[in-house]
């Protein structure tokens, strides 16, 4: 199945559209389904061996439901974080923001594009930057600076997306008997077109001689990506 970036509906409303505010609720019911959360939680668990990242960014945040998932699973084992949320919408909600700091996780939310955002001038670095479902709306060329911006702040980077096979997209044709809406059903589709398989990723990474990539399906519809700095011992982080 070839590769194809197309617009997605969610993408093109206004955040208090009732179809779009139903698909983010769509998306949270996805998400835990697929179990996301887990994938991620694991992915960063390999790296960080002897305690969690004490500073994350996610971007394409969303709503910032998607980190709070990660973030109930990991908070009785880990120290209180610091959490960003990057997003072109603001999103976040104080319900949700409560909820981070009900776990004595920090939270802050900036509106921005990623591209923005990542090119700032003196940028801080952060120990993950993660993303999940948002590395697809992308064509490989954007995905290629994109990357690029990424390996200048962190030194793990990890993303969740769509696995690209006919099952997911079967699959998706079927979101509508779990309830979701016309939104979520159309983007779906259009999602796993456009999301990744193989060695796809890694091909894009701009740095291979420090870096260790991982790119492997996990489940059966999400594909996972990580790139780990190889000039940082874990061993060291206290």
């Amino acid at each position: 199945m070839i590769r194809e970036v197309r617009p997605e509906m969610l993408d093109q409303l206004p955040p208090e559209d009732l179809g779009a505010i139903g698909s983010r609720r769509d998306l949270r019911r996805v998400n835990a389904l697929i179990g996301n959360s887990q994938i991620m939680d694991q992915a960063l668990g390999e790296f960080f061996t002897d305690r969690y990242p004490e500073s994350i960014v996610e971007l394409g945040a969303g709503d910032g439901t998607s980190l709070l998932s990660l973030a109930k699973r990991v908070a009785p084992r880990s120290k209180p974080l610091s959490v960003t949320l990057v997003d072109r919408q603001q999103l976040l909600s104080e319900q949700t923001k409560a909820q981070f700091a009900a776990l004595s996780w920090h939270v802050e939310s900036h509106t921005f594009d990623v591209f923005d955002w990542l090119a700032r001038p003196k940028p801080r670095q952060c120990d993950a930057i993660v993303a999940t479902l948002f590395l697809h709306h992308f064509a490989d060329e954007e995905l290629r600076r994109l990357l690029a911006l990424i390996g200048n702040h962190t030194r793990l980077f990890a993303a969740c997306e769509p696995r690209r096979a006919k099952f997911p997209l079967y699959a998706a044709g079927m979101l509508g008997f779990i309830g979701c809406n016309e939104v979520t059903r159309h983007d779906g589709k259009v999602s796993v077109r456009a999301g990744f398989a193989g060695s796809e990723l890694s091909a894009l990474w701009p740095d291979r001689t420090t870096w260790k990539l991982t790119e492997r399906p996990a489940g059966l519809f999400t594909h996972c990506f990580v790139a780990r700095r190889i000039d940082v011992a874990p061993a060291a982080l206290h």
